[in-house]
């Protein structure tokens, strides 16, 4: 509640997405409709679906262009300002707490295209531990368990899924001016207490993945009537539609929760602890993505007179 001004712009950028997904499919399936009026009853029904497909799929790659912009102005914003909370620092309201918020990011993590590479770099060392995992998973005696690695497979990428952002947390947190010094830092502190964060965060997939599962049957008829109502009604428009909805609420409120729960967990957990040395190996030997954040090191997310990245 302290950091409603982030939760509301949250609200307004997700739904906004789903927004934006729900006309450009209407859309496309309105032009498709108009389309097979020239031919029969079959040349419309596959015109409305793939008008539909194709108003889809170009809102799918206008958001991806955002991607850079949403991770710069919204998720690391908002972990910047529950740091200073955490922190016991007092916070401006309203509009106010934005603005604040974009600064100290700026001041941490330069342009949104540097912390982009920054945030990709952290999730392939991330990607990399789970993997550890689940490769001292095989060796268990645990009947049928190379059966259920599909499943335990998915469920760890989505366990891991809000610990990119506590990585970029540590960085406000301490004060640090290196951003890929101290996502290095952070990640083998992450890697040497991997059992507690993964723990967690086991925990609060099945919270909010749960959460957002109910959303997405509540929004179930809401959404197929939305697609009824649509020319030529397309027939998986609802389900898609809820999931849709259900995934704009839980990145608006519930994702933010889970961030805060494990950014608390994991400033508990490493207090007072040093990077181990043969945790830092390991991440060097498993990953190439820790090889080149490690490479990156000491250098500043600055820019140069022309703009460019140094």
């Amino acid at each position: 509640m302290r950091t409603l001004p982030f939760v509301l712009l949250r609200a307004v950028v997700y739904f906004g997405i789903t927004l934006a997904y729900i006309l450009a499919t209407g859309t496309g399936a309105g032009i498709g409709w108009g389309v097979g009026a020239f031919g029969d009853a079959d040349f419309r029904a596959a015109s409305v679906v793939w008008g539909g497909i194709g108003g889809f799929g170009l809102a799918g790659a206008v958001i991806y262009w955002l991607r850079e912009y949403i991770l710069y102005i919204v998720k690391a914003g908002h972990v910047a300002v529950m740091v200073e909370l955490a922190d016991g620092k007092a916070l401006p309201q309203g509009r106010g707490q934005i603005a604040h918020a974009t600064l100290v990011v700026k001041e941490r993590f330069g342009q949104a295209s540097l912390l982009f590479a920054l945030d990709q770099l952290v999730k392939g060392v991330i990607r990399a531990v789970t993997g550890l995992v689940r490769g001292v998973l095989t060796i268990l005696p645990i009947p049928y368990v190379r059966q259920l690695m599909g499943i335990v497979q998915a469920f760890l990428r989505m366990a891991v899924g809000f610990i990119d952002e506590v990585i970029l947390a540590h960085a406000i947190h301490t004060r640090s001016t290196d951003a890929w010094g101290s996502a290095q830092e952070a990640l083998v502190l992450y890697g040497q207490n991997w059992k507690v964060m993964l723990r967690n965060a086991a925990w609060l997939t099945l919270f909010t993945y749960g959460l957002a599962f109910l959303v997405f049957l509540v929004t179930l008829s809401p959404a197929a009537a939305l697609v009824h109502a649509m020319p030529g009604a397309w027939s998986a428009g609802g389900f898609v539609f809820a999931l849709l909805l259900a995934w704009s609420v839980k990145a608006a409120f519930l994702d933010p929760f889970a961030v805060a729960c494990l950014m608390q967990v994991y400033f508990k957990t490493t207090e007072g602890q040093q990077p181990d040395p043969e945790w830092e190996a390991r991440l060097d030997q498993m990953s190439s993505h820790f090889r080149k954040l490690k490479g990156r090191a000491g250098a500043r997310f600055a820019t140069l007179p022309n703009g460019e990245a140094p």
